[in-house]
């Protein structure tokens, strides 16, 4: 792999504004941050020699009035602190996300490159042994980049994972809201421009293409696959570009977590890892060195210190949103079964598990095909079915329009039905499955 030429027009592209950080020289002075001490620690200042009466005077008087408007300052931050305590909220924490702001998603001018050119995301099935930090990291970092995409005012930093040999990069959209202009860093710092192939401001998901070969791609895994407390690594630049390639690692601490985002709901892997500013689009790696998910948020609270709380969008959602995109350069609408069943399953027999129909929708595909409230679900699209995600998983697989088999347990006996599975609509759109 060699690094492309700059051209003449590429050396006028917009200055990015983002400080780099270069390894001091030998004997080089560095500056060192000193903590100062507390006021009741601190030597006493030393007092000013032959200062005139009327100075002091006038000292006095500007320190009365900063004292002034500290108290004004003081009251009204209580008066807003008591107004927010009386909005009633639905958990006792008033949470935002770093890494978004609720407000219409700007529009992407990146330069843009064709969609259905035949790329494809993949997701293993299987895995290979378990793999030590160090392993994973020498593995899946030289996959990993910084994306900087310049923006109108100043630039937006994040990471992306390479899941092509030919330069198809994913990272967030978030990342490169409102950009004009992209480049990415390779592990080797050698940088390149980047295109905007597609992407989705709800589901968070952008595709980015460059034009290189021989690239160290990442390997998908299976999110459907985690379990709470597996080990989980993530990859980033977190508050910047001079941390790049930081590793961090936690567990999973839970799995298909709704979380309201903006007006709509994701369904994300929690985790414990360290996330911060510029890991966004960055990987989250299970313990044999693959990708299964793409972080994207940090849960925080503008009054209280909330610490290990990070979320991504797993593989089993990514992988049919980012085909949809490089297939045709957006998501296509996601079908709905139109029941609601038990998160947990029953077994039924000594082998079989199903979980039970609660209600069945007016109207909805489950109607159509005459499920009934009190079956239970044991198969879906040839998945075996014994708890609520086995179901999203096995929906996950169609497309609107396609028909999906299903097995139901009713009164002891076996019953096959199949699906013709229909768009959701109005706010049967959030429902889920």
């Amino acid at each position: 792999m060699e690094e492309e030429k700059m051209t003449a027009g590429e050396k006028h592209l917009p200055a990015e504004v983002v400080e780099i950080y270069r390894q001091p020289r030998r004997n080089e002075v560095v500056e060192t941050y000193v903590r100062p001490l507390p006021r009741r620690m601190a030597p006493p200042a030393p007092e000013p020699v032959g200062e005139a009466p009327a100075r002091r005077d006038r000292r006095k008087g500007l320190w009365i009035f900063l004292a002034c408007l500290l108290v004004i300052a003081a009251a009204s931050s209580a008066a807003w602190l008591w107004g927010r305590s009386q909005v009633p909220r639905q958990d006792g924490f008033d949470y935002y996300y770093e890494e978004r702001e609720s407000q219409s998603p700007r529009e992407i001018t990146i330069p843009a490159y064709p969609y259905g050119q035949g790329a494809v995301l993949t997701v293993g099935s299987d895995h290979g042994p378990e793999l030590t930090a160090q392993e994973i990291y020498r593995q899946v970092n030289p996959s990993v980049v910084t994306v900087v995409a310049q923006l109108e005012d100043g630039a937006s930093l994040g990471t992306g994972v390479i899941f092509t040999e030919d330069g198809y990069i994913l990272t967030n959209y978030h990342v490169l809201e409102g950009g004009s202009d992209c480049t990415i860093y390779l592990e080797n710092d050698h940088s390149y421009a980047a295109q905007y192939v597609a992407g989705d401001a709800d589901s968070d998901l952008a595709v980015l293409k460059t034009d290189l070969t021989g690239l160290p791609s990442a390997q998908f895994g299976d999110s459907e696959k985690l379990a709470v407390g597996d080990k989980v690594y993530a990859i980033g630049n977190p508050l910047g570009y001079e941390l790049r390639g930081t590793l961090t690692d936690g567990i999973v601490s839970a799995i298909n977590r709704d979380v309201w985002v903006d007006g709509r709901t994701m369904t994300l892997i929690q985790t414990n890892a360290a996330l911060n500013s510029g890991n966004s689009g960055g990987p989250l790696v299970n313990q044999y060195g693959q990708v299964v998910g793409i972080n994207t948020i940090k849960m925080s609270s503008a009054y209280s210190n909330i610490e290990g709380l990070g979320f991504a969008i797993p593989s089993s959602t990514i992988r049919r949103l980012v085909n949809d995109l490089l297939t045709s350069g957006e998501v296509q609408p996601e079908p709905v079964l139109g029941v609601s069943v038990w998160p947990l399953g029953t077994q039924l027999d000594e082998e079989l598990w199903g979980v039970e129909v609660q209600s069945v929708t007016e109207g909805s595909a489950a109607e159509k095909a005459g499920v009934q409230v009190g079956d239970f679900v044991v198969a879906a699209g040839g998945i075996d079915v014994s708890a609520s995600r086995d179901l999203l998983r096995a929906r996950r697989q169609y497309h609107v329009g396609e028909e999906m088999p299903m097995t139901l347990w009713r009164d002891g006996e076996i019953v096959e039905v199949t699906l013709k599975l229909e768009q959701a609509e109005g706010e049967d759109a959030q429902t889920l499955p």
